[in-house]
């Protein structure tokens, strides 16, 4: 039952690692080569760029994490490599969800139209803004959850060597107050970028709903470009959003483990659903953005053609 709990994850998570590779992938290329042509890269690009890179990183670490688990216990346990990914996780995890909260603020506060001073004035210094939120991030990342999160996951792994070489109940280092208290902690870390795209969310909804009344006044056209455009950012963020709730779920079933008999199997469980968010976000992202879309339809129909062309010279 193991092996083939064992076999079935390897294959989903290579499976997962591969999509998002693609998608991901896809989105950081296509940018990286209209910054070569143009000499110059807009805001969302970079932004879309940055956030293709964390996730490819982010996948790769639960990937990796999940094989050792796996594969190798023992050394998931002791070794010092696992305690760099433990580190490179919380990492890219954070800034991962902080650029995609930044896509989430450049939507709101390109596309809505409000005119209240502190919207103005946010929407005047949207490129100086996304830079502060990305680089307090990155010092929150490093220098406050990346401490809690390494004794987090030492107790943790811990935990799994006492299980692999003595089949007794768990002798916890922490009690489950003190556990749980540092995952409320942690949790209060991404509530804020959450909070940050669901207020977004919702102004989009408001400008969406002020254009919409807007238009029906004066007897235009209820499918107007700058309607299409609400609708495509309202589905990023609103997605995201949701693949973000899922992932969050996942991550503290993985994590709660901690108090299950079968620590290991959480984990596993845990991995394969909370890979499904940067996988299959980007795919989401490549649908709603008009330069990727047609570049992507573009690349599906060269494609197609090269198959009937080789399909063709075979007799």
């Amino acid at each position: 039952m193991y092996n083939a709990m064992k076999t079935f994850f390897t294959i989903t998570i290579i499976g997962e690692f591969i999509m998002g590779i693609l998608g991901n992938g896809f989105i950081g290329l296509v940018n990286f080569i209209d910054w070569i042509k143009k000499r110059k890269i807009y805001l969302v690009d970079l932004i879309l760029t940055s956030l293709a890179i964390s996730r490819i990183s982010l996948l790769f670490i639960i990937m990796l994490d999940g094989l050792i688990l796996v594969f190798f216990p023992d050394e998931y346990a002791k070794s010092t490599f696992t305690k760099i990914i433990d580190g490179l996780w919380t990492i890219t995890n954070h800034l991962s969800v902080w650029f995609a909260t930044c896509l989430s603020m450049f939507y709101c506060l390109k596309i809505a139209n409000f005119s209240h001073p502190l919207f103005l004035w946010l929407k005047w210094r949207i490129n100086r803004l996304i830079l502060i939120i990305l680089l307090a991030s990155i010092f929150m990342s490093v220098l406050i959850v990346l401490p809690i999160t390494e004794k987090l996951n030492e107790d943790f792994r811990g935990q799994i060597n006492i299980k692999n070489k003595r089949n007794n109940t768990l002798k916890l280092k922490v009690s489950k107050s003190e556990y749980f208290g540092i995952h409320i902690f942690l949790n209060l870390t991404t509530l804020v970028p959450f909070t940050v795209s669901l207020i977004s969310f919702f102004l989009l909804i408001l400008s969406m709903w002020k254009h919409t009344r807007k238009i029906k006044l004066s007897a235009m056209d209820a499918r107007d470009p700058s309607t299409e455009i609400h609708l495509r950012a309202m589905k990023a963020v609103i997605s995201f959003l949701i693949l973000f709730v899922i992932y969050c779920l996942a991550f503290l079933i993985a994590t709660s483990s901690y108090f299950f008999p079968e620590s290991e199997l959480a984990v596993i469980f845990g991995e394969i659903i909370s890979a499904i968010y940067p996988s299959g976000h980007s795919f989401i992202l490549i649908l709603g953005n008009i330069k990727l879309r047609r570049t992507s339809l573009n690349a599906l129909q060269q494609m197609k053609h090269c198959l009937k062309g080789e399909k063709s010279l075979v007799p």
